[in-house]
């Protein structure tokens, strides 16, 4: 067996994986609190990462170093999408609060389309090169060829987001009403919890993560286009199915789990079918574990 090629595939799935897993949670915190699965989430990833292209290109001419150029374009993309989550929650989704579950799937549909065709509008539907924004590191020149320096960010941004908002929503006061609110909203609200502000700091949390993961993404990849998104979005809620969805670690451990199972798959087998061992994995979880890794299943209540 070459060993160098398995741990090869090992670090590509872990990168991939990574970037999963923090689009995952997106889906997952919106799911746990209001039972909705966010068809547009995958795009607030990809108006992320066009976000930070043009702030790139503006920074770009006058000459700031490109490291810098990355923080900024990611701080003004994560602020951004902040915005398009929040206003996306309450346009779209607080009006069908108390509709049928089929409502807000549509609406959700519906507005992944909008965003998907005001890309188009707006940008282009070509794609279009993201500049080399991550500087190489010399400690990392002895596996550059299988682990470069935008695999290493990934790989730590990611962990330090989602470490970031395990302690965030196990320590702090909001996070203590998330909780509360995905547990029981109606005995929440009755306990004093602003369960609206509490659905809408969860779509700015969420849109935050899903655009830093565009970012680093595109910074990676090196191009962007509309239909980005579209993709991403819907591995990342394979991933947080996988990881059952609705618990955090859950989509942390599913995001990585298909990221590894997709890059050995197409490192064994054939890279051509990419995308159906995804969701292959994601039909035989359904239909032997549909609650997940970390799922539980659901309790009747009475």
């Amino acid at each position: 067996m070459d060993w160098s090629y398995f741990f090869e595939l090992a670090l590509g799935g872990l990168t991939r994986g990574s970037i999963y897993a923090m689009i995952a949670l997106g889906y997952t915190m919106v799911y746990g609190i209001i039972e909705l699965i966010n068809f547009a989430h995958g795009e607030i990833y990809m108006i992320g990462a066009f976000t930070a292209l043009i702030v790139a290109s503006v920074l770009g001419i006058y000459g700031f170093p490109a490291f810098a150029i990355l923080l900024i374009a990611a701080a003004v993309a994560v602020i951004y999408c902040s915005a398009y989550g929040y206003t996306m929650e309450k346009v779209a989704y607080k009006p069908l609060r108390n509709a049928g579950r089929l409502s807000p799937l549509i609406s959700a549909i519906g507005m992944s389309l909008f965003l998907q065709n005001y890309v188009i509008l707006a940008q282009t539907s070509d794609f279009l090169p993201f500049p080399a924004l991550i500087p190489e590191f010399d400690f990392l020149e002895p596996v550059a060829y299988i682990f470069g320096s935008s695999d290493f960010v990934i790989v730590i941004a990611s962990a330090l987001c989602m470490a970031g908002l395990t302690l965030f929503i196990k320590f702090t006061k909001m996070g203590k009403a998330m909780r509360a609110t995905a547990q029981n909203r109606k005995m929440a609200m009755l306990l004093g919890i602003d369960a609206d502000r509490v659905i809408s700091i969860t779509f700015i949390i969420g849109s935050s993560l899903a655009a830093m993961g565009g970012v680093l993404i595109a910074s990676h990849v090196g191009q962007v286009n509309f239909m980005i998104g579209f993709i991403a979005g819907v591995k990342a809620f394979t991933a947080a199915v996988l990881g059952g969805i609705g618990s955090i670690p859950g989509a942390m451990l599913g995001g990585l789990f298909l990221g590894l199972a997709e890059s050995y798959a197409t490192g064994y087998i054939s890279s051509d079918y990419e995308d159906v061992f995804a969701f292959t994995l994601l039909v035989v979880f359904l239909i032997f574990r549909p609650s997940g890794i970390m799922g539980k299943a659901p309790v009747e209540k009475v």
